[in-house]
């Protein structure tokens, strides 16, 4: 076994200035407004990892939500392995990804949610 170290999780706005060396993924299930393919610099959109239609449209950024949300969200990718797989074998080849998001707040966002999922999938 390998002591390969890895990558760097980190999350950020779409529309903050891109960070050299990051792997950008786009984690939100709709394409940002305002924001061009290439002003986004992505490597990729993982619409899949995003929280589904109906849990996006229930939660609404409400505050008072995100607990509830946070469970029902991390149940959604309990049940769709394939592209937590992905972004956690990624982080395991040691790249520096970072998922991105257009939700105005940077704490109540499901980006945060879904970090805490993939870090706990790297134990």
């Amino acid at each position: 076994m390998t002591n390969q170290q890895l990558g760097r999780l980190t999350t950020a706005r779409i529309y903050d200035e891109p960070v050299e060396g990051r792997y950008r993924i786009l984690v939100d299930r709709l394409w940002p407004r305002g924001v061009s393919k290439e002003k986004a610099a992505l490597d990729e959109w993982l619409k899949d990892i995003a929280p589904s239609g109906p849990l996006r449209t229930e939660f609404a950024h409400m505050a008072s939500r995100f607990e509830e949300f946070t469970a029902l969200y991390r149940e959604e990718l309990d049940e769709h392995p394939v592209p937590v797989d992905h972004v956690v074998g990624l982080l395991r080849e040691g790249r520096d990804v970072e998922l991105l998001y257009a939700a105005k707040d940077r704490e109540i966002s499901h980006a945060q949610v879904l970090r805490s999922y993939l870090l706990e999938h790297l134990e």
